[in-house]
């Protein structure tokens, strides 16, 4: 028998099969659903639905905030995850604790909390207004619950990488010479890449399809802060199957698309820099 073939655990054929099986109860079913409900309506219809200026302006702030809400975290959280992983300092276990906060927080919660914070009249809000900055009711205010929402999915992704650096390689570079700046361009963020790509697909897909935190912040104004799932409860509660079906299958096919792309460059990083 292989090596490839050998696992830790008996019944390889039983436990593939109840694997298989709950894939498709939970991810493959409902996805078909979607897309045997789609084909009972006409296409025209349904492209009509999916294309009109409403429908374009939600997928247009919805994809555009979570990309920049995505590359925040990208950045922010590699700098999180490096200070965690490799400093000691007072309340280092209560920081990492809280960096899981937003997973456990109901996202109806955070997006309250969050408004009241900068609403023009809340603690933080207040002294934004007196800069001319409006967050609530605007695409900042999505921004900044979805980088609230995806922070986590980013550090957690570098922490063990990082944790398993060497740090023989930094002695190496320190002892040739290398600044810090150059050695971390050159040896540690190719090894942190392949990490970081993974964090930032995650925290990309959280984002798009987010709803409770936003709703809150940026309310449901068309072409100004109405998020596409926002879009689809609308349609929902109109009774408009067809409009959210439409709306639906644009969002989960462009996700789709970009989480391959995402996933394809993660694996040529990944070999590229071995």
């Amino acid at each position: 028998m292989s090596q490839r073939n050998r696992s830790g655990l008996p019944g390889f054929h039983l436990t593939l099969g109840y694997t298989l099986l709950y894939l498709g109860i939970i991810v493959i079913i409902p996805v078909g659903g979607l897309f045997v409900r789609a084909a009972q309506s006409p296409f025209q219809e349904l492209w009509r639905l999916a294309m009109n200026d409403k429908a374009i302006a939600a997928y247009q702030l919805t994809f555009g905030c979570s990309l920049i809400a995505a590359s925040i975290n990208a950045v922010v959280g590699t700098w999180i995850a490096w200070v965690l992983s490799r400093y000691e300092f007072p309340g280092r276990r209560i920081a990492d604790a809280l960096i899981d906060f937003p997973f456990a927080l109901p996202t109806a919660v955070a997006g309250l909390t969050l408004a009241k914070l900068f609403d023009p009249h809340g603690w933080l809000g207040s002294a934004l207004a007196a800069l001319g900055i409006q967050v609530v009711l605007t695409a900042k205010g999505i921004i900044l619950a979805l980088t609230f929402v995806g922070l986590p999915f980013v550090v957690r992704a570098l922490q063990p990488v990082i944790e398993q650096l060497e740090l023989e390689a930094e002695e190496a570079a320190a002892s040739l010479g290398a600044h810090r700046g150059y050695t971390f361009r050159r040896v540690i963020a190719p090894a942190l890449f392949p990490a970081i790509l993974t964090g930032f697909a995650m925290a990309f897909a959280r984002a798009v399809g987010e709803y409770g935190s936003v709703i809150f912040v940026a309310g449901n104004k068309p072409y100004v802060s109405q998020i596409a799932p926002a879009l689809i409860v609308s349609y929902l509660e109109n009774f408009e199957y067809d409009g959210a079906i439409a709306v639906a299958l644009v969002l989960l096919i462009l996700s789709m698309l970009l989480l391959l792309s995402v996933n394809l460059l993660e694996r040529w990083s990944s070999r590229f820099l071995r």
